[in-house]
């Protein structure tokens, strides 16, 4: 019988089911006290009157059960909305983006920091769209649709702890065409700031790291990133010079050495001038391996049975194998790595490949949990566009991306944080309480939210949405309340 490495650390919650809302009257009434005090906490950020009042209504809108949470269909729903004011709020307001979301941050490291098990997740943000005028706009790689499409490209990142997790920061990706001659027109209509230059995903996702690293609000020691980011020996370079420990997914034609090979500076040729003094390989050194040929020559005994994580279906397991190697660097041996791999059971077989620059001295039961712990940022993108309409905006300029997409991180936090003070009234189908976590997923014996003294458990869906402000034209009897 084969052992099972246990990281049992970060698991969402048993019953994919969803829950019931047991929330008396009094919950619901809270609830839309909590947001108007949330508003109240990033209010002064807004300089006028009329844009405090539209950012409460704006908010109030993404929470809304409405089929699409533009604007328009926002407005209509809210008492007094007013398209036109709303558009321009978001279009055209004269209002800091990067201010909210650094208070955003603050208020994240308030409900959700955790020195011991905060992370940072990067990953790509795409949204498909139609036409040829939004800002950043161009036939490129979409995630969303899983192919070259028109779209938008971002850079986004998560927060993640056992308390939950959710967006922090992200930056649009312009693509290098934006910046010549042929779109001049469009950067300008679009609003794109003059002093911009074109900047690759890793190079955003660096602006992003320095930015939170330099801030020091959310604690996070370890950063997570998929392959897009971890092919990028540059950006792992600068995060291990910053001292960020990283598990980073990365191609399988990455090429590593499992011992440090010979180096050697060439003797003089005993010809005219300087003598060689660059360290070069020695001519015997063996060259380096594929990470995915390395794996296929993994003896059996060496994989190991591990459970990455408490899926919605039981447990989810898959073998590892763990190994000391040195990482290529401008074909010279670099800094001592780990590398892991992680096979599927099922008869595919899936190979994944990672690297980290972990100490020597790390638990494989740390990294078996890290390897499980990049389904945060997938999960809030996903709650963020479903729930509270990251996508489903029809700004083109660059002052609009950047108004939606923070007012959207502020809409999604408040749902994690309602999850984490309401957690033991939201049930799972059997009417027992949801023992995971929000986005972040949790153990049951640590489910809770940082929020005084309170360990409240939390479920996994942002299932709040409607219950603070039903659509104007719609009952209240609507809302998905079990009252008792």
């Amino acid at each position: 019988m084969r052992t099972i490495l246990n990281a049992g650390s970060i698991m969402p919650p048993p019953s994919g089911r969803p829950p019931e809302l047991t929330l008396v009257p009094s919950d619901v009434e809270a609830l839309a006290q909590d947001i108007l005090a949330y508003h109240a906490d990033f209010a002064p950020l807004f300089r006028r009157a009329e844009q405090r009042r539209w950012a409460l209504a704006y908010l109030q809108g993404q929470l809304l059960h409405l089929e699409r949470k533009s604007i328009e269909p926002m407005a209509l729903a809210l008492e007094g909305g007013d398209v036109q004011a709303m558009q321009q709020f978001i279009s055209q307001g004269a209002w800091d983006d990067a201010l909210l979301l650094e208070h955003h941050q603050y208020l994240v490291a308030q409900s959700l920091g955790d020195v011991t098990t905060g992370v940072l997740i990067l990953d790509g943000c795409d949204f498909p769209k139609q036409g040829k005028h939004s800002v950043g706009v161009a036939r490129q790689w979409c995630g969303a649709l899983g192919k070259v499409a028109n779209c938008q490209a971002s850079v986004v990142a998560a927060y993640a702890s056992q308390h939950g997790s959710t967006l922090v920061d992200r930056r649009l990706f312009l693509p290098e065409a934006w910046f010549g001659e042929n779109h001049r027109r469009l950067r300008t209509e679009c609003g794109v700031p003059k002093e911009l230059a074109f900047q690759t995903h890793t190079e955003l996702a660096w602006d992003i790291v320095q930015s939170l690293q330099a801030r020091q609000v959310l604690p996070f020691d370890w950063l997570l990133c998929d392959e897009g980011f971890g092919k990028d020996p540059v950006f792992l370079d600068r995060l291990d010079a910053a001292k960020l420990d990283y598990l980073a997914e990365v191609p399988h034609s990455t090429r590593v050495w499992l011992t440090r090979p010979a180096t050697m500076v060439p003797p003089p040729t005993g010809r005219k001038g300087r003598p060689p003094r660059k360290e070069r390989l020695a001519p015997d050194a063996a060259p380096p391996l594929r990470v995915d040929a390395i794996a296929a020559q993994v003896a059996p005994e060496e994989w190991q049975l591990s459970q990455i994580k408490e899926g919605a279906k039981g447990p989810m397991v898959a073998d590892f194998a763990f190994l000391r190697c040195v990482v290529v660097r401008d074909a010279m041996p670099g800094a001592a790595s780990w590398l892991v791999l992680r096979r599927s059971l099922d008869e595919r077989r899936e190979l994944k490949t990672y690297l980290s620059n972990a100490p020597a001295t790390t638990p494989r039961t740390t990294l078996v949990e890290k390897s499980g712990m990049r389904w945060p940022v997938e999960a809030v993108i996903e709650e963020s566009k479903g729930e509270c309409g990251l996508d489903q905006y029809e700004v083109r300029g660059w002052v609009g991306w950047h108004h939606h997409t923070a007012m959207t991180f502020l809409a999604h936090h408040f749902l994690v944080r309602q999850r984490c003070r309401l957690g033991k009234k939201i049930s799972g189908a059997d009417g027992a309480a949801s023992a995971g976590a929000a986005t972040g997923g949790l153990p049951p014996q640590d489910a809770g939210c940082r929020d005084g003294d309170r360990t409240d458990r939390v479920y996994s869906r942002a299932e709040l949405r409607g219950l603070l402000f039903a659509p104007a034209s719609g009952p209240a009897a609507s809302r998905r309340i079990v009252t008792k």
